[in-house]
Order: structure tokens, then sequence, then C-alpha cells
């Protein structure tokens, strides 16, 4: 396992309850940057192994980026079980419910 995989894999689990992490700032607070989709696949292929809270990473519009009715149902539901208000269009609003780990500021960190 790389040490990226291995630092998103932390950030993710780091995440708590009723809060939420894009792909682009985990990928960031990782090391990389541009490693959004790297961080996707952490998460399709590493979840269930890692136990990782998967449904609390959006995208950096706010918004649940998976596109699959049952998977899409599952996240929105997981999130609004822990008290994270899902708006129309599956929307979160991310000036209330993101994460921001205690963490050097990087760069990249305002990207989301």
């Amino acid at each position: 396992m790389t040490p990226f995989t291995q630092r998103a894999i932390a950030i993710i689990k780091s995440i708590p309850e009723g809060k939420v992490m894009t792909y682009g700032q985990i990928a960031c607070l990782a090391g990389s940057p541009r490693g959004a989709r790297q961080v996707v696949r952490i998460l399709h292929s590493m979840s269930k192994k890692h136990k990782l809270p998967w449904y609390r990473v959006i995208n950096a519009k706010g918004k649940i980026a998976l596109t699959e009715d049952e998977s899409l149902n599952v996240q929105k539901l997981s999130l609004q079980m822990e008290g994270v208000d899902v708006q129309k269009g599956n929307l979160i609003d991310l000036e209330r419910y993101q994460y921001h780990p205690d963490a050097p500021s990087l760069p990249c960190e305002p990207l989301s």
C-alpha cells in the first residue's frame, strides 16, 4: 500500500459522524492535490476491508457523486441518519457540514 493510500485511509476514518469531506480535500491532505480520482479508487476498492465511512465523502460542489440508485440512496440515508441535511438535488451545505481536521495549512486546501 502506498503512503498516499495509507494517509487517505486514515483521513477518511477520521471524518466524524455528521460531517463530510470532499474527494479533493482528502487527496490534498494525503499529499496529492490532484489525487481526487485516487480517493475514489480507494473508496471503491477498500471501503469494506478497512471499514471506511465512504458515505461521508462527497464532491467539491457539495453533492453526492454516486449515480446508481441503490448506492446513492444508501449514502443519502446514512448521512441523514447522522443528522446531515441532504437537500434537493442531493446537495449538502459544505459551510455547515464540511469537516476540517487540524492539519498544517496546505496550499490546495481551499479547493475542497
